[in-house]
């Protein structure tokens, strides 16, 4: 029995004693397991701090820098996030806002600078417009009094400076400076053209239907900058051999269309889509996104046709350049009184034939030798050169009018041998004339040059061509 007993109790001994191994090993087997859990743990938490801490490096390097960039430039690439898989939700959600929050300070700040750009711009170009009108005005009495050619240039190179400080102040939303009356299209054409280096290769067609076509006085001034920023633009971006050619017309909705060409460089796509953006007349354009040096040409335009309801399209021209065409709608338009004389620098209409318009009458073609047409008036540079004359209209209407002009072959003249031994005898010597009577002949023409400028001229007159050498100061567009 004794034995049963020991027994017994040896085994219940060894039973405890491998339930406690038992325990022990899965206590041992636990806490492993568990500081293992515990040291993948750490290691996430430490991989999703590496990763948040690169995240948050990246933000204030690059992602915001970025972000500012491009609101100047909308192409630039703006960086997201590098380590997407390890960012919880939350904390990407809290980066995006961290980059929306920047750039919302970004534009804020950058609207406040460039209104108090603005204001301050639009005070000084204020005083330097004043001043520049009163140099105009003293440059005027001068031209009258003295007969220095310098004086012509001095006047053209105050009227850039004025053109610039406009179009400064147009920018600036302010006033452009200058009250005018119904004006003629044609003639406000002319003032732009004066206003603009290189005048001299710009020419003016004129198609409009009615001669007298004018704008009304509130949108005299505003077009005329808008379209001197347009010939400046078309001049600078074409070689100085090239002409800018300008067409006038009438539109079939009662408006007018002037259109600008030019055989320059052209634009690449962002350029063009700039400038059209420019062009549409936004609510805002921002001194900073001009560049440096600024090109204000189109935003200039643009802030006058949002404000005076003008438009502007550009477009690739047939000469090689780009196209501007500057579309007058028909409330902006009226007809000048009969009593209104217009500048004598004015191209007169050019009719296209077969349309029916009325030609004015040319004067009989006199039978027999035809001797040396009389001399023509010089037009000033900034005057449209007149057209070769054409046939008379008795010879026209002798004509089949479905049939091509056509070329006659002449037959080539031989000069006899009597008239090439007395040619040279018909040329008579040219006569020397005396001290007395050169000084006489200046005497008159300083008497007549005198007289004319005391005599009332055209209200617009270009200035003189300047030498190529001569820097003008006039920035591209």
């Amino acid at each position: 029995m004794l034995g049963w007993i020991v027994a017994l109790i040896a085994v219940a001994v060894a039973t405890s004693s491998a339930v406690r191994t038992y325990q022990a090993r899965r206590e041992a087997y636990g806490a492993s397991a568990r500081a293992e859990l515990n040291e993948r743990q750490a290691k996430a938490a430490e991989a999703r701090t590496l990763a948040l801490t690169e995240e948050i490096r990246q933000l204030a390097r690059r992602r915001i820098p970025a972000a500012a960039t491009a609101l100047s430039h909308r192409t630039a690439p703006v960086p997201g996030l590098r380590e997407a898989a390890g960012i919880d939700g939350e904390a990407a959600r809290l980066l995006s806002e961290a980059v929306q929050a920047a750039r919302t300070a970004v534009l804020e700040e950058r609207g406040r600078v460039d209104a108090a750009a603005r204001s301050a711009m639009r005070g000084t170009s204020a005083k330097i417009q004043s001043l520049l009108n009163q140099s105009q005005h003293l440059l005027h009495e001068l031209q009258h009094e003295y007969d220095d050619p310098r004086i012509l240039q001095l006047d053209f190179r105050n009227e850039l400076a004025l053109r610039r400080t406009q179009a400064t102040a147009v920018l600036c939303d302010a006033w452009p400076g200058l009250a005018r009356q119904n004006s003629s299209l044609v003639e406000i054409v002319l003032g732009a053209q004066s206003r603009v280096p290189g005048y001299e290769r710009i020419k003016v067609a004129n198609h409009l239907r009615q001669e007298r076509l004018a704008l009304v006085a509130r949108a005299a001034e505003p077009l005329a900058i808008a379209l001197a920023e347009l010939l400046a633009n078309a001049t600078a971006y074409s070689h100085p051999d090239t002409e800018v050619p300008v067409t006038v017309q009438q539109t079939a909705g009662r408006g007018a269309l002037i259109l600008v060409d030019d055989a320059g460089i052209g634009m690449d796509d962002d350029a063009l889509e700039r400038a059209r953006t420019l062009l549409s007349g936004p609510s805002e354009v921002l001194l900073t996104e001009l560049g440096d040096p600024p090109r204000t040409g189109f935003a200039v335009v643009g802030r006058l046709i949002a404000r005076y309801g003008f438009s502007c399209h550009i477009e690739s021209s047939p000469y090689g350049g780009m196209r501007t065409m500057l579309r007058i709608p028909a409330h902006l338009l009226t007809v000048m009184d009969d009593d209104r004389t217009l500048s004598v620098l004015a191209p007169k209409p050019v009719h296209a034939r077969g349309t029916g318009a009325a030609e004015p009458a040319a004067p009989a073609v006199p039978s027999g030798p035809v001797g040396p047409a009389p001399a023509e008036p010089v037009a000033p540079a900034s005057a449209e050169p007149a057209e070769p004359a054409g046939p008379a209209p008795a010879a026209e209407a002798e004509a089949p009018p479905a049939e091509l002009p056509t070329r006659r072959r002449r037959a080539r003249r031989t000069d006899s041998p009597e008239s090439s031994t007395t040619r040279p005898q018909t040329v008579e010597e040219p006569t020397l004339r005396t001290p007395e009577q050169a000084g006489a002949a200046w005497a008159a023409l300083q008497e007549g040059t005198l007289s004319g400028r005391k005599a009332p001229g055209p209200p617009a007159q270009a200035p003189p061509a300047a030498s190529p050498s001569d820097d003008l100061g006039d920035d591209e567009t």
